[in-house]
């Protein structure tokens, strides 16, 4: 009966959806851990520490730069929640705190780095924040300070570890930036798929897009995940990223257990579907980007059918994601999917 009633209230939109997230996961999985939000306060009051500690290096160099008394400056960090997930799994299986603070901190510092770059890389200046009038000129230059000062706070923390460290991360960086490679090919793919040779293309979409192959599958999955619709192209594009953070923690001697590391890469391919990507898909069809969702409208004339799919992808990866999470006890993790699967918003998609 609880569970019953736990389902309805999570339905209800009024709720704040980091509430329907708690109320939904106890509705599925049975469980209800006031530990879990003691928790999650603790950790999120660590790493919102860590944050502010790295951008207030990158505030004092931009006031520098800009012969400024004092600087504010912000960036999107959403990315680093996979961090804060793993640091609230050391804490509750007594992993020594300090140590995987310390190893957050650098994860934390090297994920925004990496962000950043990219960003930049790509000219993507907006999320570069500063409280002073800027241009566009100097907002690229803030976007490289920023970058710069991160980057040489990462090397200086990378120093402090085994090499293995740094090797289990440029390995995911070096996977993720192949799939870049392939952006292009995956944009001709969608041009051809809406021209004159369309069904070969669509063809070539399954083929090599949504069921592609893995030519080693990583260690990280199982039968269970190596029939999800994607996993290739979305694992190289993301997941690798996240699986990579947590072979840093495992090579500077922490012990981290197989199932968590499933539930963060799987949680993380879902976050990228059910919220960027359906988010994006207007923008994404008229720039040619290759997407799950984008590729489903490819696939099929049936809009609704499209919408439906990209619905049901996304929970499996995200049920999948709790049902790893509950294995090694990582409440936190469970409700983190279940607040993204509540945070999605499908009716913006034709047909949804």
């Amino acid at each position: 009966m609880l569970r019953t009633g736990a389902d309805k209230l999570a339905g209800r939109e009024f709720l704040p959806t980091s509430a329907r997230a708690v109320l939904g996961y106890y509705a599925d999985t049975g469980v209800f851990d006031y530990r879990s939000l003691r928790l999650q306060r603790r950790v999120e009051d660590t790493t919102g520490e860590m944050v502010a500690d790295a951008f207030a290096a990158v505030e004092s160099a931009i006031a520098d730069a800009f012969d400024r008394e004092f600087v504010e400056f912000s960036y999107d960090t959403k990315l680093v929640l996979p961090a804060e997930l793993t640091l609230g799994y050391c804490y509750r299986h007594g992993t020594d705190d300090g140590r995987a603070e310390e190893v957050t901190r650098l994860v934390i510092e090297a994920l925004v780095d990496g962000d950043m770059r990219d960003a930049i890389n790509d000219d993507e200046f907006e999320d570069f924040e500063v409280d002073f009038a800027v241009d566009a000129a100097d907002r690229r230059r803030i976007a490289e300070i920023a970058q710069e000062t991160l980057q040489g706070r990462v090397e200086s923390l990378f120093a402090e570890y085994p090499d293995s460290v740094r090797a289990a991360y440029d390995w995911a960086v070096d996977i993720s930036e192949a799939h870049q490679d392939e952006d292009e090919h995956f944009r001709e793919l969608m041009t051809a798929a809406t021209g004159g040779d369309a069904e070969r293309a669509r063809e070539r979409i399954s083929e090599e897009y949504k069921f592609a192959d893995f030519d080693d599958p990583p260690r990280v999955f199982d039968t269970r995940e190596l029939d999800l619709p994607y996993l290739k192209t979305q694992y190289d594009r993301v997941g690798v990223i996240y699986d990579g953070m947590i072979e840093m923690y495992r090579e500077a001697g922490l012990d981290v257990e197989d199932a968590f590391k499933k539930s963060i890469v799987l949680a993380i391919i879902g976050a990228q579907v059910w919220l960027d990507d359906v988010d994006d898909y207007d923008a994404d069809m008229r720039e040619g980007q290759l997407t799950p969702v984008t590729a489903e409208y490819l696939l099929t004339d049936d809009q609704t059918a499209a919408a439906d799919a990209v619905v049901d992808i996304s929970q499996r990866y995200l049920d999948l994601a709790k049902d790893h999470a509950s294995v090694v006890d990582s409440t936190l993790t469970g409700i983190a999917a279940e607040y993204i699967y509540r945070s999605g918003n499908p009716e913006v998609l034709p047909g949804g």
